[in-house]
């Protein structure tokens, strides 16, 4: 897949609350809880790679002063993960934004064929 284009699930999609606000919220908490439960695991091998190897992050860390390249890799990781977070949200404006074009052409084309 190249760069910029999104994957999107085609059909209905499945809905398990009275409204679909609950159904968005949900879908972003599970965004989120992946997300996390990957940045823990990630944490935890460079710990352990760390300790392994004599070394002490934590006062790297600390000390760790980030360049202009360091700081846009952090901002582009934050924007794609604000992209997935919202992706339902943003998939759902979409459609009804089409649903209505589609709907204001044919009230027009109706109208224009009474007279």
């Amino acid at each position: 897949m190249s760069e910029g284009m999104t994957r999107s699930a085609q059909g209905k999609r499945p809905h398990f609350y009275e409204t679909p606000a609950l159904d968005q919220m949900m879908s972003m908490i599970m965004v989120l809880a992946g997300e996390v439960s990957v940045l823990a695991d990630h944490i935890d091998s460079i710990e352990r790679v760390a300790a392994a190897n004599g070394l002490d992050l934590r006062a790297g860390i600390a000390s760790l002063a980030l360049d202009q390249v360091a700081l846009e890799e952090r901002e582009a990781r934050r924007q794609a993960l604000l992209g997935r977070l919202f992706y339902l949200m943003r998939k759902e404006a979409a459609e009804a934004e089409a649903a209505e074009t589609a709907e204001g052409y044919a009230a027009v084309i109706d109208e224009i064929a009474v007279g």
